[in-house]
């Protein structure tokens, strides 16, 4: 396929853009950073936007995928009213853009904010899954949220349309690996996201998986690794700092506990990567 992925410089971006090349797929990285993307778009001008979803002159004629990463990547980066703005705006123009181009696979960068992070007021239950409705407690999660439900009508206007919406937990790289014994000092300082993290590689091989999915609508998947950012087990991290939480099942030493059963059911995802 020629696949269009905005925000492909970021962490996560050079690594789904690697990942789908070497799978033989054309891709054009789309994207406003200071470093050379393929093409520079400004995703919140809707005329660039729908332009580089159709055709660029010399470049391609047409775009069979999009893969939305790009946005502010975490509240606490700018304002509030600026993160808000550009994330609902570049992503109602990609949304629209693609529609308007035809292009019935999306896949956009959700968030594991929506599951309520940083868990103040404690999850529901343990491990988290896309079963209850979402928390989002910040502007930018507030964006996530609106984002899937945006997809949602836009999947209810055109029903040939997929759109998948993968909520990826901390994204890490191998170098950021390090770091991570640290964290076993004190578990309240991971707490925020029930201590989980996403390989980027792990996180391009959900990408992937998701555009191949043979579906219509809208789907939503927790996308994180198969283990927590700990060296304790996941059991003892539950009982010390959330002890009144229901945990819903037995744990594994290390398993995460924002559950990947859903990506790994329908999307066939299996990380293959930890910073063991």
């Amino acid at each position: 396929m020629r696949i269009a992925v905005t925000g492909g410089t970021g962490k996560l971006g050079r690594a789904v853009v690697a990942d789908l090349r070497e799978h033989g797929n054309e891709v054009i990285n789309l994207d406003a950073a200071a470093q050379r993307p393929d093409i520079r778009i400004d995703l919140t001008d809707y005329g660039q936007t729908i332009e580089a979803l159709t055709a660029i002159d010399d470049r391609y004629d047409h775009i069979d995928a999009v893969v939305h990463l790009a946005a502010i990547p975490a509240p606490g980066l700018t304002a509030n009213a600026a993160t808000f703005q550009n994330n609902i705006t570049a992503t109602y123009n990609v949304f629209a853009a693609a529609k308007a181009a035809r292009i019935t696979n999306v896949v956009w960068a959700s968030s594991e904010t929506l599951l309520g992070i940083p868990f103040d007021t404690p999850p529901p239950y343990i491990p988290l899954d896309e079963e209850y409705p979402a928390r989002p407690e910040s502007r930018y999660a507030l964006v996530k949220h609106l984002e899937e439900e945006m997809a949602a009508q836009f999947c209810r206007w055109d029903p040939s349309l997929k759109m998948i919406g993968l909520r990826f937990s901390n994204v890490m790289e191998p170098a950021d690996y390090a770091e991570f014994p640290s964290f076993d000092d004190d578990p309240h300082l991971r707490k925020w996201n029930l201590w989980g993290y996403i390989d980027a590689r792990d996180g391009a091989q959900a990408v992937r998986k998701a555009l191949a999915y043979p579906a219509t609508g809208v789907e939503i998947f927790i996308i994180a690794n198969a283990d927590t950012v700990m060296s304790r087990s996941s059991a003892s991290l539950a009982a010390e700092v959330y002890p009144d939480v229901p945990v819903t099942k037995e744990l594994g030493e290390h398993e995460t506990l924002l559950s990947i059963d859903k990506a790994r059911r329908l999307l066939g995802y299996q990380p293959e990567h930890t910073w063991r």
